[in-house]
């Protein structure tokens, strides 16, 4: 019965080492993409991205009801775990300043395109003014529309 509790355990860390490796793994691809630009591969890797975190949760809940498991590891598993937790948490914060980064750096120029958008429509355009007649100076209430999908 301990035997099957160990062995229980065993798999559980081990669980959780190959879920942390493969997040740290997936994280540094996904910076390097980032750092590059490379939108495409940073939206195809999305998925990949919410089943790792998918995974990285419910791992850590079992270990956040569980924690005797990892008190009663060995020193050198330990500071294993510790390092590749680590080496984790540095990589998720690098990941969150480059996205912040990028979504920051969207938003600028949508709302160039808008700005541009909007002086050439009010430059261009003419409309009805309030009395129901032809109006060129009244033509800064024009409606636009922008696709602020990106």
């Amino acid at each position: 019965m301990e035997e099957l509790q160990k062995n229980e355990t065993n798999s559980k860390i081990e669980e959780l080492r190959q879920i942390i490796s493969s997040f740290v793994e997936f994280l540094q691809e996904e910076n390097a993409a980032l750092r590059a630009f490379d939108t495409a591969t940073v939206s195809a890797m999305f998925e990949q991205k919410t089943k790792l975190v998918s995974a990285y949760r419910s791992i850590s809940a079992f270990f956040i009801k569980n924690h005797q498991l990892l008190e009663n590891l060995d020193t050198e598993s330990k500071l294993a775990l510790k390092d590749l937790s680590v080496t984790l948490d540095t990589q998720l914060k690098e990941n969150e300043i480059l996205l912040k980064t990028r979504m920051e750096a969207s938003k600028t120029v949508m709302n160039t395109i808008i700005g541009v958008a909007k002086m050439n429509n009010n430059r261009n355009a003419t409309s009805y003014g309030a009395h129901g007649t032809y109006s060129p100076q009244d033509n800064n209430k024009n409606a636009i529309a922008i696709n602020r999908t990106l």
